[in-house]
């Protein structure tokens, strides 16, 4: 069940590009009061489910404002029953470049428990967390969670089939690069209706969860939100999916069909 949960938290954030190549748009596609529900299915099982928040926040870093970016994950029906966990990150982010300046996280998985923090010092290419200091290649390095807000909102017009990109995120105590591929466009079947998606596949290590040849794939709106809705890859047993249950506070509408 561990190892699921794990899948769920990589997933939700794995629509990452490079901030080297593809530019911001001039205005974040997200707002404050933006809520996504999603549910992580294991066959035909939900197993877990989490929640994203977009906040304004009251903190100030270098006497800029921020926003604060929460997610809340847990296990869900019978996982949970045999299975517990209840996680929690947290991820301050400048209003205007989106990058992070503070991250934490609160980690219940049965028995196992744990909290980090680290702060991101992007000029002097620094991360300082309670695991120790680390450098960082490049000014803009991310969290997991402010990689995907940052991510959705990159001018990605001119992608073609077949580009990849990577962009550079602090996980645990290590420095990390994460590749997509752009594959093309789809429409996905969803309960909030037939949406019109963009496709990419970011690449994952085989092991003790994934088959050598799995490829992880993710369907990502094609309008002005870019919001994940649904993200499938094989397993070693099955197939794991995540999909977008409920999405509130949108900044725009939907690419329904």
């Amino acid at each position: 069940m561990k190892s699921l949960f794990v899948f769920l938290t990589c997933i939700t954030y794995a629509f990452l590009t490079s901030a080297q190549e593809l530019p911001l748009k001039k205005a974040a596609v997200f707002q404050e009061g933006e809520v996504l529900n999603y549910k992580l299915r294991y066959g035909f099982i939900t197993a877990a489910e989490a929640t994203i928040k977009v906040q304004n926040s009251d903190l100030k870093f270098d006497n800029k404002p921020t926003w604060k970016l929460t997610v809340d994950a847990q296990t869900s029906g019978t996982f949970d029953v045999f299975y517990k966990i209840r996680d929690h990150y947290d991820s301050y982010i400048d209003k205007t470049d989106l990058l992070p300046y503070f991250y934490q996280e609160n980690i219940r998985e049965g028995s196992y428990k744990r909290q980090d923090k680290a702060r991101f010092t992007q000029d002097a290419k620094k991360v300082v967390s309670n695991r120790g200091t680390f450098t960082t290649p490049t000014t803009q390095t991310f969290d997991l969670v402010s990689a995907y807000y940052f991510a959705r909102s990159l001018d990605i017009s001119k992608l073609k089939i077949g580009d990849k990109f990577k962009l550079n995120y602090f996980l645990g105590d290590e420095i990390s690069a994460l590749e997509i591929e752009y594959v093309g466009k789809e429409t996905v079947k969803n309960k909030l209706g037939n949406i019109r998606c963009l496709k990419f596949s970011p690449s994952i290590k085989p092991g003790r969860i994934f088959k050598k040849d799995s490829r992880l794939y993710l369907w990502v709106t094609d309008d002005g939100n870019r919001v994940p809705v649904k993200a499938q890859v094989e397993i070693l047993v099955g197939a794991v999916t995540m999909e977008l249950k409920s999405a509130q506070g949108l900044k725009y509408a939907l690419a329904k069909e």
